[in-house]
């Protein structure tokens, strides 16, 4: 068993080891209160050090060991708030940046939008199309100028001849004729036969060409949709599918 003296010398101990704790305690806040209140000082080194950051602050941006709650902490850090309008603009949306200097700053950015309804410049678009198409361009080739010139379809993508044509249908400006604005010739140039040819060539109507393909009995293709088809017919094609308009012909008289 401890004697008496002993516990009464050990809780002494404990009392006064307490009260420094708490003096420690109470030094470090009031340390720490000063902190708060006392202005933050640099020095020339210091200085030229966060003016060195500011100049490398893209490259700290893009870094990949920049994370993106770092990102974050460098936009409050210079960006007060920010303000947002899609409607001021049909297609674009506005923004207006409160630095934390106070000054501010007015931007409009292209907004991706669904449908051509809310598209940013659709009159410009609109002309540059017309303007194509009467150059005889093909709807992929207008497509592949429209992204060179830096115009974007409705949902961010590139144009493709699909969405030329779609737009050309919908504003009604008509498909350019390869030979122009004469009529389809019975062959072209390049010794495959139109639509009308065919049919003359094999003794059909046109209705039954346009079947014929569908059905994969003839072979042809188009520059792009909407386009005169071109069709391939070699002698023996020619001689097979006459053989067969006869045998269809004298079967439906037989049957008659």
């Amino acid at each position: 068993m401890t004697p008496p003296e002993n516990r009464l010398v050990a809780r002494s101990l404990e009392r006064a080891w307490e009260e420094k704790l708490r003096a420690v305690e109470a030094v470090e806040q009031e340390h720490a209160r000063w902190r708060g209140q006392e202005p933050l000082l640099i020095g020339p080194v210091e200085r030229a050090g966060l003016q060195a950051l500011g100049e490398n602050l893209p490259q700290i941006w893009n870094a990949a060991t920049t994370s993106a709650a770092d990102r974050k902490r460098i936009l409050r850090f210079v960006i007060r708030e920010v303000v947002l309008d899609q409607k001021r603009i049909r297609g674009q949306v506005w923004l207006k940046i409160v630095w934390q200097t106070g000054a501010t700053s007015e931007h409009h950015v292209q907004r991706r939008v669904h449908t051509y309804r809310n598209y940013i410049d659709i009159d410009r678009l609109r002309q540059r199309i017309v303007e194509l198409n009467a150059e005889h361009k093909m709807d992929a080739e207008i497509a592949a100028i429209l992204n060179q010139e830096g115009f974007v379809a409705a949902r961010g993508c590139a144009f493709k001849g699909e969405n030329v044509w779609l737009l050309r249908t919908r504003w009604g400006i008509p498909t350019v004729k390869i030979n122009g604005v004469d009529q389809n010739p019975m062959r072209w140039p390049d010794g495959s036969f139109s639509i009308q040819g065919a049919a003359a060539e094999l003794g059909l109507t046109p209705q039954t060409v346009f079947d014929y393909l569908a059905r994969g009995l003839l072979a042809g293709r188009q520059l792009a949709k909407g386009q005169p088809w071109q069709i391939e017919l070699s002698d023996e094609q020619i001689s097979q599918l006459r053989n067969r308009v006869r045998r269809t012909k004298h079967s439906k008289k037989e049957a008659s």
